[in-house]
């Protein structure tokens, strides 16, 4: 079949692969309907995140129909349209157990990479790396699913695959974010990135009952479809004083909850931007944390700021006393 591959720094190739075949009893084959491009994984083609390998097939949120199944599957049957979440979760371990899905012991056949360098492995997570489990992309005409039955959802029949597609990536990686981060009603929210993930998490916020939602970019054409689509407020941070412009917003507090959704690739237009990339080009430091400083600095006192953005390693400067 063919699929999306990654072939070196900046570096992508469309070829043949393998088919997927099934190899244990809770895996299923699915006809890919829909695939898209996470933010995320331009870390992988920067050459940012370890352990990727020529060849390696990307993609991580995904939709379609099945084609195959195992004998252990329970949940779904041949010709079903489901949605499956990018991170792969066993349903039965103490992690699962308490809800830490992407912290799966047994999503990640390949633990000792991220042991090595965080001290711990988490779950699995489709197409991005080895260390992450190795696991081939969504970037192909076909795709294995494991652990069916708890990482794969039917969708209803009145749902489109367009809408679906959310449900993979975006949509809950966006909840977690104002969930976790304990929005309240009357909150003001500030969450910096207006990418996918950005947008979902401001409209969490926002269905959470947040009295105020202020999304953070650069990029135009973003922020019109958070103002149309999302119905936030918005703030370009190469045109205002992002701080003193939340301070405002805010009753002189800054806001309650800061979400930091950029990740370690984030820019800024001060010097700080050119000391972080020079240092990131070296690899002095892993990422590039500009949002996450931002977002720390710009939140009340007492206040939360959420990190949802892909961190790899170690960064420079970080306001720990803060």
């Amino acid at each position: 079949m063919k699929a999306v591959t990654w072939r070196g720094v900046d570096g992508v190739g469309v070829e043949s692969v393998d088919d997927p075949r099934i190899l244990n009893s809770h895996h299923l084959v699915l006809e890919v309907g829909l695939t898209v491009t996470c933010g995320s994984d331009l870390h992988l083609l920067g050459g940012y995140i370890p352990a990727m390998r020529s060849g390696d097939v990307l993609g991580h949120e995904f939709m379609g129909t099945v084609a195959e199944v195992g004998p252990g599957v329970t949940r779904h049957q041949v010709g079903d349209r489901v949605v499956v979440c990018s991170f792969i979760s066993c349903g039965q371990c103490w992690y699962c157990r308490n809800q830490l899905w992407s912290l799966c012991d047994n999503g990640n056949p390949n633990p000792a990479i991220t042991q090595g360098l965080w001290g711990f492995a988490p779950g699995g997570c489709y197409g991005y790396s080895h260390a992450l489990g190795g696991w081939a992309g969504s970037h192909a005409e076909d795709v294995r699913v494991p652990h069916t039955d708890r990482g794969a959802f039917p969708i209803p029949d009145d749902v489109s695959d367009e809408r679906a597609l959310f449900a993979s990536d975006a949509a809950p990686t966006g909840w977690t974010g104002a969930h976790q981060a304990e929005v309240r009603p009357e909150d003001v929210v500030a969450v910096w990135g207006a990418g996918g993930v950005g947008q979902m998490a401001a409209r969490a916020a926002m269905i959470m009952g947040a009295e105020r939602v202020v999304v953070i970019d650069r990029l135009d054409n973003r922020l019109e479809q958070v103002r149309t689509h999302i119905g936030a407020e918005t703030l370009d941070h190469e045109e205002v004083d992002v701080a003193a412009e939340l301070r405002e917003m805010s009753g002189g507090r800054g806001p309650d909850v800061c979400i930091e959704a950029v990740g370690m690739e984030a820019h800024s237009p001060g010097p700080q931007y050119l000391y972080d990339q020079v240092k990131q080009q070296l690899r002095l430091q892993t990422d590039r944390p500009t949002a996450v400083r931002e977002a720390i600095h710009a939140c009340r006192k007492g206040g939360t700021a959420f990190t949802l953005g892909v961190f790899a390693g170690p960064v420079d400067k970080f306001p720990l006393g803060r």
